[in-house]
C-alpha cells in the first residue's frame, strides 16, 4: 500500500513565506474546525514502512509541530522531495533521553526484545532507526481554545476527531499490520482498540497498560519494572494495577511467540 502525499504537498507549498511561529495559527493551515476545537496541518505524514514497533501518543503538540515545520523547510530548501522532507520532519519529533531509556527497559522486561530477535529494544530505538514509527492517535495537531488538546473531549465521541482516527491512524494501521503497537496512555489505546473493533488491527498486537515513560512517571515505571516494592509506592500509584499489566503483557508477548512458531 503506497502512501498518498497529496495533502502534504498541497500544504507544504504554503509554508515558504509564512513565519514558522505563525504557521499553526494561520487559517491556511486549518484542516477542520468545530467550535473551540481546531485541527491544523503539520508535516507528520511520513510512515516508517519497515517499523516493527509503533509508538502512539495523543496528538502532536505545538512545540513538536514547530520543530517539524522547521525541519521540513530546511529539507525543501536543500531540494529534497516531499517524501524525503516529511521523513526528516518525523525524525525531528522523535524522543530521546529518559523517555527512550524507560521505554526500552519496559519493553525488554516484558519480552519484546526476544520476540523481535534482538538483544535489547535499544537497537530498534537507535537514532535514525527505520524500525520504529512514532505517531499519534490524531496525526495532526489539535488545539482546544488555542491550547494543546489533552484528550478532552473524548476523541471517539467527537466527530471531527473520530474521523482522524478512522482516516489517518487507520491508514497507518493498514500499512503496518505486523508491527507491535504501543499506545502511550489510555486515550491512544482506546483509539487503537476502536480500529481493532473494526477489524483493521489485531488486538493482540496492541501493548496496552505500560505506564507512560516520561520522567514525571518515574515511580510507576519503577513499580512496573520491579525496581520499587509495591508496598513502598505512594498512594497516587496503583501498584496492583501496574503489576497486573506487567503480567498480562508478558503473557501477551509469549502468546505472540507461540503463534509465530
Amino acid at each position: 500500500m503506497e502512501q498518498d502525499h497529496t495533502l502534504a504537498a498541497s500544504f507544504l507549498g504554503r509554508i515558504a513565506d509564512t513565519p514558522i511561529a505563525d504557521l499553526l495559527d494561520s487559517s491556511v493551515m486549518t484542516l477542520a474546525k468545530d467550535g473551540s476545537l481546531r485541527v491544523a496541518y503539520a508535516p507528520f505524514d511520513h510512515v516508517a514502512r519497515d517499523a516493527r514497533i509503533v509508538v502512539v501518543g495523543i496528538t502532536p503538540g505545538r512545540v513538536q509541530a514547530v520543530n517539524a515545520f522547521e525541519a521540513t523547510r530546511r529539507a525543501l530548501a536543500r531540494g529534497c522531495s516531499v517524501p524525503d522532507a516529511l521523513a526528516e520532519a518525523k525524525l525531528a519529533g522523535s524522543f530521546s533521553g529518559p523517555l527512550r531509556a524507560n521505554l526500552v527497559a519496559m519493553l525488554d522486561a516484558i519480552g519484546v526484545a526476544g520476540h523481535l530477535a534482538v538483544s535489547t529494544t535499544a537497537e530498534i530505538f537507535r537514532p535514525g532507526s527505520r524500525e520504529v514509527h512514532f505517531t499519534s492517535a490524531l496525526r495532526y495537531p489539535v488545539f482546544l481554545s488555542g491550547k494543546n488538546y489533552n484528550g478532552t473531549p473524548d476523541m471517539l465521541a467527537t466527530p471531527i476527531l473520530r474521523q482522524m482516527v478512522e482516516t489517518h491512524l487507520a491508514e497507518e494501521v493498514r500499512m503496518l499490520p505486523k508491527a507491535l503497537w504501543l499506545p502511550l496512555g489510555p486515550r491512544p489505546e482506546a483509539a487503537l482498540r476502536h480500529l481493532a473493533g473494526q477489524g483493521l488491527l489485531d488486538k493482540k498486537r496492541i501493548l496496552g497498560g505500560l505506564p507512560h515513560p516520561s520522567g514525571a512517571n518515574a515511580e510507576r515505571v519503577a513499580v512496573f519494572l520491579g525496581r520499587k516494592a509495591p508496598e513502598r509506592a505512594s498512594r497516587q500509584t496503583n501498584a496492583a494495577k501496574l503489576l497486573d499489566a506487567f503480567r498480562s503483557l508478558v503473557g501477551q508477548i509469549a502468546a505472540l511467540e507461540g503463534a509465530a512458531v
